[in-house]
């Protein structure tokens, strides 16, 4: 066994379980894994914020469909990327967050000691699946291990690492510890007859696919064609079917025909969602005695609604099983595609009809995003009333959005990430203004980068949600206003390229031009909408 330090122990442990990417930044208290990490083949990239390396980390496991690495320093540091924890635990993303910790030795009330917070175990255990605290660096392969155990098993969350400080310099003759390989868990027999028997019978059969199903792309589609059931998806589902595909009705299930779709529905088969309200926004849909619901997570089986048939198991495995029990039954419904046609239509007319200030934005980021597109979004207007239903994407993550936290700064760093992945796919960023601002500086990290990133700033003058829902309460409106910000300066202030377009009708040129850089394009357009009035 050799004699490693705790900072090297943690090094080795990461490339053991095939960790190839780390977004952080160093600091006093973590200096030993840095000095690991220059001898190691892991690319460290080096953000410009914490909260910027947390986002990062989540639009690489999006993407890539491996654990993220959020490597930070003690305090203030790891506080700085606790929104990014939140918001992986609330979009089910793994991403590893680790961490000095006071020594061992610290004393309880504490006394003052450099990066010192009351109890960061505590902050962390309240926001992540769990956060464990190492007592020694023979202990640290085997925290390791179980971090991505548990990140791979089941549904999918993050998880903290604390490595006292005094541990990353002291040495102990360290026992490796190989990965765990997850198992993949299959559906109880009698409910994939029960779903079977209700499947064949359906006449008027919806799908909903959510973001569990990403890996499931295969079984989606041929359960979808079995079926010939038109298929919604939620945000995080988005693309996993094609949305080109003639039975994709697209995201958007707050949409009056959506609701519609679902309402005249006979049976309904949700595949990794919890029928969230940051999905449908206006309420509940009442579903539960013609549901049939696939999770790997028990506790998710009865979110929401409680089905009348439970499946639980791995999407693929379980899809699967189904295909296999149905054998080659075609769907009962002939006017399926029919049907599926007219709900994509009446989707598009009421986004169309939501989203108007947007339409020519999507009409221009429409042609750019082909089979291999990622578009990384904000949470912006732009984004929630536009692309999430305009823009049509064609892979499984193809749209990376911050459903469930909704947290603003979200897209810059997410779309470093996943231009990061495996296969380094295109990555289109979607931002607004005020989201913008949250991360702008990491502009810094993907110019250093050298990404050819399209980074399209949508600009309504500050906080233009906030600004409406004041004016709709009949409230004074204030403190939405951010001013006039050079966004194009700002980023060739950072090495980026940068210019404004006129109109939206310039966006396909221009982002056409951004994928053939030598570093990311700023591409600032003004907003013409409710919320850039008064």
């Amino acid at each position: 066994m050799p004699s490693l330090t705790g900072g090297a122990t943690l090094v080795a442990a990461l490339e053991a379980h095939g960790v190839h990417t780390v977004f952080g930044i160093p600091g006093t208290h973590n200096l030993s894994v840095f000095s690991a990490l220059a001898a190691s083949p892991i690319h460290l990239v080096l953000t410009r914020h914490e909260q910027g390396a947390g986002y990062a980390a989540d639009g690489y496991a999006r993407v890539s469909g491996q654990p993220g690495v959020c490597l930070t320093t003690t305090g203030p540091a790891i506080l700085n990327a606790l929104a990014a924890a939140a918001q992986a635990w609330s979009d089910s993303v793994p991403v590893l967050f680790i961490s000095p910790g006071m020594p061992l030795t610290h004393p309880g009330r504490g006394n003052g000691y450099l990066h010192e917070v009351k109890d960061q175990h505590a902050a962390l255990d309240a926001v992540v699946a769990y956060s464990h605290r190492v007592t020694s660096v023979e202990e640290i392969p085997a925290a390791v291990a179980y971090a991505f155990a548990a990140m791979r098993t089941g549904r999918p969350r993050p998880v903290h690492l604390e490595v006292p400080l005094d541990l990353l310099e002291a040495t102990a003759a360290v026992r490796h510890v190989t990965p765990v390989e997850p198992a993949a868990s299959a559906a109880r027999d009698d409910a994939v007859e029960a779903a079977t028997d209700r499947l064949r019978s359906a006449r008027r059969p919806v799908m909903i696919v959510g973001g569990g199903a990403r890996t499931a792309v295969q079984q989606i589609r041929g359960v979808a064609e079995r079926l010939n059931a038109p298929v919604l998806t939620t945000a995080n589902g988005k693309g996993t079917l094609d949305e080109s595909h003639a039975l994709c009705v697209g995201a958007g299930l707050h949409h009056p025909s959506a609701r519609a779709l679902l309402d005249d529905a006979d049976t309904v088969l949700a595949i990794g969602t919890e029928l969230a309200p940051s999905d449908l926004w206006n309420g509940p849909i009442h579903l539960d005695d013609r549901l049939i619901r696939i999770d790997v997570d028990c506790t998710s089986m009865i979110t929401n609604a409680d089905p009348a048939v439970r499946l639980v198991g791995d999407a693929p495995i379980v899809l699967g099983q189904l295909l296999h029990a149905l054998g080659g039954r075609e769907g009962a419904a002939g006017d399926s595609l029919v049907r599926a046609e007219a709900a994509r239509q009446g989707l598009a007319a009421d986004a169309a009809a939501e989203g108007a200030p947007w339409e020519a934005l999507v009409d221009a980021l429409s042609p750019v995003v082909d089979e291999g597109t990622v578009v990384a979004g904000d949470s912006t207007m732009a984004c929630y009333y536009g692309a999430l239903t305009g823009v049509r994407v064609h892979r499984p993550a193809g749209f990376l959005y911050p459903t469930g936290g909704g947290t603003l700064g979200y897209g810059l760093p997410a779309a470093i990430g996943a231009s990061l992945a495996p296969k380094r796919p295109r990555v289109i960023a979607l931002l607004g203004d005020g989201g913008a601002m949250f991360t702008l500086p990491e502009l810094a990290t993907a110019a250093a980068l050298g990404l050819s990133l399209p980074v399209v700033v949508v600009d309504n003058g500050g906080y233009g949600e906030i600004r409406n829902e004041m004016a709709d309460r009949h409230d004074p409106v204030h403190s939405v206003r951010l001013g006039g910000i050079d966004f194009p300066a700002a980023a060739r202030a950072m090495g980026c390229r940068g210019r404004s377009l006129e109109s939206p009708t310039e966006l396909t040129a221009a982002v056409q031009e951004a994928f053939t850089a030598d570093r990311p394009t700023l591409l600032h357009l003004r907003e013409d909408s409710r919320a850039t009035q008064g």
